[in-house]
């Protein structure tokens, strides 16, 4: 027995020596190699930094140029990783917690230009008419070529009640300048309302707000349409994203359980799952959430759980595509470098990176505007008919919801602190005129009135919609 333990242990040493491993030479050289490689190319770095000090035109601070290069390691990395400064730092930690001061626009560098993923709702941009996908090519007649994303984005904000024109190219027309007035942008993350009974939330970004505000805005609606709520509209659109794990509360809010998001790391080992707790908000009730191209990044994990789970309908237009996590790392006496970190998969599996979420029904926005029709001839129009004997035509029978009409929509607020620098080029001469007589902005929200309308139709045939996960 013992002469067996000690060969046992004796074999368990030869398997577990790295030396006498098949390939573990090879594989100390090829590390011993790599080592070299790396230093060799500081040594380079070293070299180009200490020419640049002595020989360059002007005298570059040190502090600058190693800002810059980490500046350029990074963006080169993909669009969304990025070295923050002190400053800019101190600007993000804000911005999350639902308060900042610029033009209220979210964007990402694109071919050297910066691109739109979507204006915040009530902000100088969004008043401006500015568009997901608009490409943004010069702040005040100088060219963002060239130009990092965090530049671009410094250079946008300002003092509070300057001007600033941006240069827009949009699909389909010529560019165009408009000129927007900084302000101090106040972040209400979640807002709601009633349509009839349907219930309406928007979310228009996730800040540390996010959660709060959900349950404080459901509350609300449930104690106001108490038990004739047919419904819940969860509006997504035009929603950067923010913070994941606002996201995943939000999910959490409508699901009992199952998986919500998970994010893979370069080490399958760093690999997290976020599943849902029991508990649902909304009490089961039929969901629509609404998404497009402006829909990024956290809202897309909403929507995306939400959808895999079945707990809800997607309507609207395809979203934006971001599937990366970025991991914000804190670089002491120095500001934080952001870092890709990782990719997050929707409960069935998929990411949605450069793919979006694709809509269950696809609904484009469109504009609305009543037709007259002309008054022809009816039953009750022929001489002799026979009455209804439930009462006059007049009379409607009860249970059934109607579709509010056309001029009860809430006009839209005037807009404040945007100046149009010159008339788009897709603007034809008497539009202006013509936009003063058009129908309340309230109609133009076409793919609202289509969920509106789906929800009141399934509140005729309870249970034909799915309410539970997986």
């Amino acid at each position: 027995m013992k002469i067996r333990m000690i060969l046992t242990a004796g074999a368990v040493a030869f398997v577990l020596s790295p030396a006498m491993l098949p390939g573990a030479a090879w594989s100390a050289e090829t590390k011993k190699k790599n080592d070299v490689d790396t230093y060799r190319l500081l040594n380079l770095f070293g070299d180009v930094f200490e020419r640049v000090r002595s020989d360059y035109v002007e005298q570059p601070t040190d502090e600058e140029m190693i800002e810059a290069a980490i500046t350029g390691m990074l963006a080169a990395l993909d669009p969304h990783s990025a070295y923050l400064n002190a400053k800019n730092f101190r600007e993000m930690q804000v911005n999350t917690k639902g308060e900042f001061g610029g033009l209220g626009i979210q964007v990402t560098m694109e071919n050297g230009f910066v691109k739109v993923i979507s204006p915040i709702d009530d902000t100088p941009a969004f008043r401006a008419g500015v568009k997901p996908a608009d490409i943004i090519t010069h702040l005040d007649g100088e060219s963002v070529q060239g130009l990092t994303l965090n530049q671009a984005v410094e250079r946008m904000r300002g003092k509070i009640g300057s001007d600033i024109k941006l240069t827009i190219v949009r699909e389909g027309s010529k560019p165009f300048d408009v000129t927007m007035t900084r302000a101090v942008i106040k972040i209400t993350s979640v807002r709601s309302k009633a349509e009839d009974n349907v219930a309406y939330i928007r979310i228009t970004s996730f800040n540390e707000q996010t959660e709060k505000g959900l349950k404080t805005q459901m509350a609300e609606l449930h104690k106001k349409l108490g038990k004739e709520i047919q419904g819940l509209v969860l509006d997504l659109r035009n929603n950067p994203g923010g913070l994941l794990d606002q996201a995943v509360a939000v999910a959490d809010a409508f699901l009992d359980k199952g998986e919500i998001v998970s994010t893979r790391s370069r080490k399958a080992e760093d690999t997290q799952r976020f599943n849902a707790r029991p508990g649902d908000i909304a009490s089961g009730l039929p969901m629509v959430v609404l998404i497009n191209g402006g829909s990024a990044s956290a809202s897309e994990i909403v929507a995306g759980a939400l959808q895999d789970h079945k707990r809800a309908v997607i309507l609207g237009t395809k979203s934006f595509g971001k599937g990366s996590v970025q991991t914000i790392m804190p670089l002491p006496g120095h500001g934080a470098m952001r870092l890709t970190t990782a990719r997050y998969y929707t409960p069935s599996g998929h990411s949605i990176q450069a793919k979006g979420i694709e809509p269950d029904i696809v609904v484009q926005q469109a504009r609305i505007e009543n037709i007259d029709q002309p008054k022809g001839r009816r039953e009750a129009d022929f001489r002799n008919a026979l009455e209804n004997p439930e009462g006059a035509e007049g009379d409607k029978p009860q249970g059934h919801p109607a579709v509010p009409p056309a001029d009860k929509a809430v006009p839209k607020k005037p807009d404040q602190g945007v100046k149009q620098d010159k008339q788009p080029a897709d603007q034809k001469p008497g539009d202006a005129a013509k936009a003063a007589d058009a129908k309340p902005a309230e109609l133009q929200d076409y793919q609202l009135i289509r969920a509106v309308d789906l929800l009141r139709g399934l509140a005729l045939f309870p249970g034909r919609m799915a309410t539970t996960t997986n």
